[in-house]
């Protein structure tokens, strides 16, 4: 057996072993089950294995978070270095290296993953305590205040521990983050410490830890940490924050620090599939309700505010000062797709989409090994810093390698090599198809093997040709997500055109027996569409911004000499989508004609007559791809008239 097949064995068996306990969600199809073949995620994937994956052990190194494991283990003298929660940070590259790794084996790779650890385990105490932090800067006082991340960053080995198995079926971190874990549950529990974790994080990992080992006491201890929350009992409340200002079940509304909502809500997610508890399912409902009508933003970021890094009222969504954190995004993408599974509604999988096809992407360069923390909707660009918001009071203005804070960095890493996760999800006999990438995928169902070979050129293009190949031939359902923001999309069968096609949670269900070389093509159009917003957001009154197909456009000083906070883009303009080849790795551009008001020098005038606006052609990149060039305006959302744009100010 070779490596790749012995990897989705691996992977088929945890999840043949979570079916069999849970029936409350679809199943996902492994991403090693999917290989991808387009030319939009592809690419990504190799800069990931090439250029993110070496920059960012480098940096854990240059910052010396691994050398703190070192120190911790007495190889090598020294003090603890950087933040409390740095060991979160290794633990997500070991996390996302193992993944990369599952796609791109690499002998030498492997064997440094391997060497590192070999130092977490070194680190590890005989009770299984593990955090560098404590045993090296605060010796005796571990587990005496969680706003130190202790349990955060535990819940962070648990999955790479699980990464490192499920992909190499290597049990050395497993085994640290199993006695780990183990510490944990004889601390923390309704007859030990009653405790509240202050990050959300570990309730995720210990669902993840109970499917593969399926030992009670780690889902028991997620569910004791999610009831906690509002709980205040003999200790501190982490208040709104920390979304602990109330019971989870008494929880309405999305408040606090946006990642730690996110991860919360995705273990609450996990627990409403385990239990059935239908209580758990009406607060999903509500919270997901709450996000997405009021607090999200076009590119699927979340979290409006740098002072909490999180949420605040709702329809206050600026553009400029927009916080909307990598790491955010990629959380809610995380919730959104447990959201869809427990449903089987493709309009979670409609946000998932949007989230990582624009405000997730936007994270991570081009060249993959530079990176924004905050995702803002408009930049002045160079003078960002002086107008804009940024991560640790940093500028906004450009891409960076790396953050004090760089929790950002190795989580791109983690996520999107695992991409070919998302594309399908199954249940029984019924197979759903949430992303259309060009792609072949071996997936099984309840009474067939299915091969699966998508055809498209997507996201620039809405063709796509899914050919199915069962072994043995029989019946299935087979249903398609038929995209949000799509109208006329149109399927054929084998070249027979299908109508009157049943539609279910928007999903086109195709229910026969299918036979080898059987071809579905599904025509999604992609015109160019002005989307508008609700006009209690403040800041968008009589502004638009442009969407085609999952893509949303924003207009860029790179390829507007004259700037883009001047130009206003009329209701009756004409849009035309361009393939540009040759721009940012090859996009789709939108083209079209504005008003632009430029400002002449003012010399020593106070007032003078308003200037005329005049007319100027204007180019929108996709979202994902700004901040690639030089620093310069971008924003999403366009006035329809000159009155709404800002004229570049004078030279004092």
């Amino acid at each position: 057996m070779n490596r790749a097949w012995a990897v989705a064995a691996l992977a088929l068996l945890a999840a043949w072993g979570a079916g069999a306990e849970e029936r409350g969600m679809l199943s996902a199809v492994d991403f090693t089950a999917v290989r991808l073949e387009d030319q939009f995620w592809k690419p990504r994937l190799d800069v990931l294995r090439h250029k993110t994956l070496p920059h960012v052990f480098e940096w854990c190194e240059r910052t010396n978070r691994i050398r703190n494991f070192e120190v911790a283990a007495g190889q090598v003298a020294g003090q603890h270095e950087g933040y409390y929660f740095n060991d979160s940070d290794v633990y997500k590259a070991v996390e996302g290296a193992a993944y990369v790794l599952a796609l791109y084996p690499d002998a030498e790779w492997q064997k440094r993953i391997e060497r590192l650890i070999a130092t977490l385990a070194a680190a590890q105490q005989p009770d299984g305590y593990l955090n560098t932090y404590f045993q090296v800067a605060k010796p005796g006082e571990r587990w005496t205040d969680d706003r130190f991340h202790e349990l955060y960053c535990a819940g962070h080995l648990m999955e790479a521990g699980l990464a490192f198995f499920q992909t190499t079926g290597q049990r050395t971190l497993l085994d640290v983050a199993a006695r780990y874990a183990d510490h944990i549950a004889s601390v923390f529990g309704p007859s030990a410490r009653l405790e509240a974790p202050e990050h959300p994080e570990v309730e995720l990992a210990l669902i993840k830890l109970w499917r593969q080992t399926h030992a009670p006491r780690y889902l028991d201890l997620a569910k004791f940490f999610v009831e906690q929350r509002g709980q205040a009992r003999g200790r501190p409340a982490w208040g709104e924050y920390a979304q602990d200002h109330r019971p989870v079940r008494a929880q309405t509304e999305v408040v606090g620090h946006a990642v730690r909502a996110m991860y919360l809500y995705s273990a609450l997610t996990d627990l409403a599939a385990i239990t059935g508890d239908p209580e758990y399912v009406t607060v999903l409902d509500q919270l997901w309700q709450d996000l997405v009508s009021r607090k999200m933003y076009i590119t699927g970021g979340i979290g409006v505010s740098e002072q909490n890094e999180g949420f605040t009222a709702g329809y206050d969504l600026p553009n400029e000062k927009s916080y909307a954190e990598t790491c955010a995004s990629i959380g809610l993408a995380v919730w959104s797709t447990r959201m869809n599974r427990l449903h089987r509604d493709a309009r979670y999988a409609d946000v998932f989409e949007r989230v990582v096809y624009n405000g997730a992407l936007s994270g991570v360069a081009l060249a993959g090994d530079q990176f924004l923390y905050a995702n803002p909707l408009a930049s002045r660009g160079a003078d960002a810093a002086k107008h804009g918001s940024g991560a640790e009071g940093e500028s906004a203005s450009h891409r960076k390698p790396w953050f004090k804070c760089a929790c950002c960095p190795p989580n791109v890493l983690r996520f999107f090599p695992t991409i070919g996760g998302y594309v399908y999800a199954v249940e029984n006999d019924a197979l759903y198809v949430n992303l259309y990438v060009a792609s072949r995928a071996e997936v099984a169902l309840q009474s067939t093997k299915v091969t699966l070979t998508q055809k498209t050129a997507y996201p620039w293009e809405g063709r796509v040709e899914l050919r199915v190949d069962p072994e043995p031939s029989g019946a299935l359902s087979l249903l398609l997500r038929i995209p949000g923001w799509c109208d006329g999309a149109r399927l054929s069968l084998n070249g027979e055109a299908l109508r009157d096609v049943e539609r279910t949670k928007g999903y086109a269900r195709i229910s026969r027996s299918w036979k080898a070389g059987d071809v579905v093509a599904l025509e999604l159009p992609m015109p160019v569409v002005r989307v508008e917003c609700d006009p209690r957001v403040r800041d968008n009154v009589g502004r638009v911004a442009l969407q085609r197909g999952p893509l949303v456009y924003c207009l860029e000083q790179a390829d507007n000499p004259g700037g883009v906070l001047n130009l206003a883009v009329p209701s009756d303009a004409a849009l035309v989508a361009e393939q540009r080849p040759d721009l940012l790795g090859g996009v789709t551009v939108i083209r079209g004609s504005a008003w632009r008001l430029n400002a002449a020098a003012w010399g020593h005038q106070l007032y003078r007559p308003a200037p005329m606006p005049q007319r100027a052609e204007f180019t929108a990149i996709p979202y994902y791809a700004w901040d690639n060039r030089a620093p310069g305006e971008m924003t999403v959302w366009v006035p329809e008239t000159p009155s709404l744009t800002q004229m570049p100010a004078p030279p004092e």
